[in-house]
């Protein structure tokens, strides 16, 4: 299994990991210095090369700033490439920016090389702020980015603007995920790149309920039905313990042998990871990765 470390790619101005341990992170976003809890950052030590005291805003486990500091921040922006992300504090403790997906926005792109012969159509499920619908944008290719989120999407939306990309061909779909899918089924639509970044738990528009542990494997079932044979991509994130992504290979094996469509994924999982400046990794979630052969 192999861990992809996120260092040397994000504009130091941007992005860094300074430091993390006992379950927490410190971190650079856009200027800003952000102290918040980290899980896997437990049974870690400090490095002690950074004074955690200069924070601009800590948090407490529920995303609350803590603290004498301030109790909130001014929207900021950071910029990865041509892409710029809008940041703000969300009630949860995220600021709509998760640094260690560039790797994948970039094995998504160097599996699509140019030119194509035709326009290759992307679908971005739980698509969030937008950074990997814009990644493909960038890319020269057609996406549909879905969200149950109404705010998350018109600020993906507000990425696109801020980035030059709102003329790109996207369609910015509010709706569950699940339902979507089904209802591309029906249509005979077919994407060449599939990707989805799931929560665990989670409510969608008129307060459908997700749960991935129940809900995933009819999902990616439907989604490799909809993946184009000979162009397919597929990716699927998380940071779930339970499935992780053994139990999404193995999912996804057991569809692709029972599909009659003659679909074949090469598979691929690892560990996203963040570098600080000791030069330690932060484990940041999973990835699996599918290409046709």
């Amino acid at each position: 299994m192999s861990v992809f470390k996120s260092e040397g790619q994000w504009p130091r101005e941007s992005y860094q990991l300074l430091d993390f341990g006992s379950g927490r992170k410190l971190e650079r976003l856009g200027g800003q210095l952000l102290d918040r809890p980290c899980p896997a950052a437990e049974g870690f030590q400090r490095n002690g090369q950074v004074d955690w005291s200069k924070a601009d805003l800590r948090l407490d486990r529920r995303g609350k700033p803590i603290g004498p500091g301030p109790r909130e921040l001014p929207v900021w922006e950071a910029r990865y490439q041509d892409i710029e992300f809008g940041l703000k504090l969300t009630p949860f403790g995220h600021v709509g920016l998760f640094p260690e997906q560039h790797v994948n926005w970039q094995w998504l792109t160097q599996q699509a090389p140019l030119p194509y012969s035709r326009p290759l159509r992307a679908l971005n499920l739980f698509g969030y702020t937008g950074g990997t619908t814009l990644a493909l944008a960038a890319h020269g290719i057609e996406v549909v980015h879905v969200d149950a989120s109404s705010p998350a999407v018109a600020w993906a939306r507000r990425n696109a603007e801020a980035s030059q990309l709102q003329e790109r061909p996207i369609r910015w779909i509010v709706e569950d995920a699940r339902k979507f899918v089904r209802r591309e089924l029906k249509r005979g639509n077919r994407y060449d790149i599939v990707v989805m970044d799931p929560p665990s738990f989670g409510h969608g528009p008129s307060g459908v309920r997700w749960d991935m542990q129940s809900h995933l494997p009819a999902l990616l079932a439907d989604c490799l039905q909809l993946l184009a044979t000979e162009t397919a991509r597929l990716l699927v994130t998380g940071h779930s313990e339970k499935p992780d992504e053994w139990d999404i290979q193995s999912w996804i094996d057991e569809d692709l042998q029972a599909m009659a469509s003659g679909l074949a994924l090469d598979l691929s999982v690892g560990r996203l990871g963040l570098t600080d400046l000791a030069g330690r990794v932060l484990d940041a979630g999973y990835f699996v990765r599918g290409i046709a052969p």
